[in-house]
């Protein structure tokens, strides 16, 4: 995949290396899909053999830190800082599913996961300068791009009807994390997301029918249509 869509002349670079026990790591600097991206390349050496180990995007240079006494550690791009956050939240998500279905039965799991009086709520405090059904959108909208990290248009919003439009973090992760896929189906990792939303909605008052764009991933790109 990054043979194909990296320029051959980055691939040609010299990269950064580091020697770390019985692993080798180099960075190296890719244009990938527009972007540039520092990969860490990821290899275990056993004698004078080599094994592909890991292929990171996300890694953070702590190991530039200053000496000791210190208050400033070194930092990541927000969206990087929102992917690891999610992956963190929805990786806990799965294992608790996994093991209320194993206990009690799937169907205890899903409306164990159910958030929606507790999500109503906390739109309402947050939000108090609206109707309550318009604050859960526009909670819903805040919470998902900003403390998510999800890209979220609003594309109509009236006591009667709301229209969410959005890119998940979510159904990108089951794409890229391995761990996801070897834990859970992705019918039931949909049926987790779906179920959640739709307790939030009926909870705040709204009917909701969420459908997703066919280009995209799985449920990368979906939208969160409400109605009376």
């Amino acid at each position: 995949m990054i043979k194909e869509k990296v320029p051959l002349k980055e691939l040609e670079a010299k990269p950064e290396f580091h020697l770390v026990d019985d692993k080798v790591h180099f960075i190296l600097p890719l244009t990938y899909e527009g972007r540039q991206v520092d990969y860490c390349f990821t290899f275990l050496t056993e004698g004078d053999k080599w094994y592909f180990h890991l292929l990171e995007a996300i890694f953070i240079r702590l190991d530039k830190t200053p000496a000791p006494p210190t208050s400033e550690f070194p930092d990541i791009e927000e969206d990087k800082k929102a992917w690891d956050r999610e992956e963190w939240r929805v990786s806990k998500q799965v294992r608790l599913f996994n093991f209320l279905s194993k206990e009690k039965g799937k169907e205890f799991a899903f409306d164990w996961l159910c958030d929606g009086r507790g999500y109503f709520t906390a739109s309402q405090a947050r939000v108090p300068f609206v109707t309550p059904k318009k604050a859960f959108i526009l909670y819903l909208c805040w919470e998902q791009a900003n403390l998510r990290g999800n890209n979220v248009t609003l594309e109509k919003l009236n006591d009667d009807e709301a229209f969410v439009r959005m890119k998940l973090i979510y159904f990108a992760l089951y794409e890229a994390a391995a761990h996801l896929k070897e834990q859970i189906s992705y019918e039931d990792y949909r049926r987790i997301f779906e179920t959640i939303w739709q307790d939030r909605a009926e909870k705040a008052g709204w009917k909701l029918e969420i459908t997703y764009e066919e280009e995209a991933y799985k449920g990368e790109k979906c939208f969160f249509h409400f109605t009376k």
